[in-house]
């Protein structure tokens, strides 16, 4: 932010403290602080909304979790990182750790908004991208990075542990090719949410028909659980599956 960026009002010194309190970090720049909480709905004319910091964010997170995830994980293959960084990096996982820190009810909005109870998550979620922005363009990446991995820890520790570290893919397609004579391809749905976070949504096709959807923040991603999604319908089928099929099934999905 420039040395001309607006300081928070008097009004705000009280609510920008306790924001300070909950990140565990005081700002040098409160003005950063002050813009990373304030909802487009209550922005004006030298008061700028948060979105520039929260598409910022979402780079940073993405940095800080990728970094995390090839450093304690050297063996796994890059489509399970990618897997498992969709799940960390996830709408939920932020406005988890946002309802941790109380951010929602730190953000200034505009009339009506804080009465949207809906929009909870989104909010919450978009305020800790912001949020992190904000100490990374206060303080530098490590604070930043030290920040992220402290708050988004329990869903990293869960993505790593999960079955979504599976590789899921290579699992369709060694049943496809085993069991039903044809191979597994992925056929795009299309993409929605806006451009810096968009959701890819991909269909699981094996020997023409389609057995599972699924969506992700990234076409892997979503590649990855739609061939999950695929297998646990096929293991879900009154057909004829030899047993050997189906037993092969039950071990992949436990």
């Amino acid at each position: 932010m420039s040395e001309s960026a607006p300081r928070p009002a008097a009004s705000d010194a009280d609510r920008i403290e306790r924001a300070q309190a909950a990140l565990g970090h005081r700002f040098a720049d409160a003005g950063l602080l002050a813009e990373a909480l304030r909802h487009a709905s209550a922005a004006g004319p030298g008061r700028p909304s948060n979105e520039r910091l929260e598409f910022l964010g979402d780079a940073v997170i993405e940095l800080c979790v990728c970094e995390a995830l090839f450093e304690r994980f050297p063996d796994r293959p890059e489509g399970e990182l990618s897997v498992m960084k969709s799940a960390v990096v996830s709408r939920v996982a932020c406005a988890a750790a946002a309802d941790r820190l109380g951010l929602v009810a730190l953000l200034q909005l505009g009339p009506g908004m804080r009465a949207r109870a809906r929009l909870a998550d989104t909010l919450g979620g978009n305020a800790f991208e912001a949020v992190v922005a904000a100490l990374h363009l206060d303080a530098g990446l490590p604070t930043a990075r030290a920040f992220v991995l402290d708050h988004l820890g329990d869903a990293l520790e869960e993505a790593a542990t999960s079955t979504h570290q599976r590789n899921f893919k290579s699992a369709l397609q060694d049943f496809a090719q085993a069991h039903l004579g044809g191979r597994a391809l992925y056929e795009p749905l299309g993409s929605s949410g806006p451009g810096h976070r968009p959701v890819f949504r991909v269909a699981a096709v094996v020997a023409g028909r389609r057995f599972g959807e699924a969506s992700a923040s990234t076409k892997k991603g979503a590649e990855q659980a739609a061939a999950e999604a695929a297998l646990h319908a096929m293991r879900a089928e009154p057909g004829d599956l030899p047993p050997l099929a189906r037993a092969q099934l039950d071990a992949l999905l436990g």
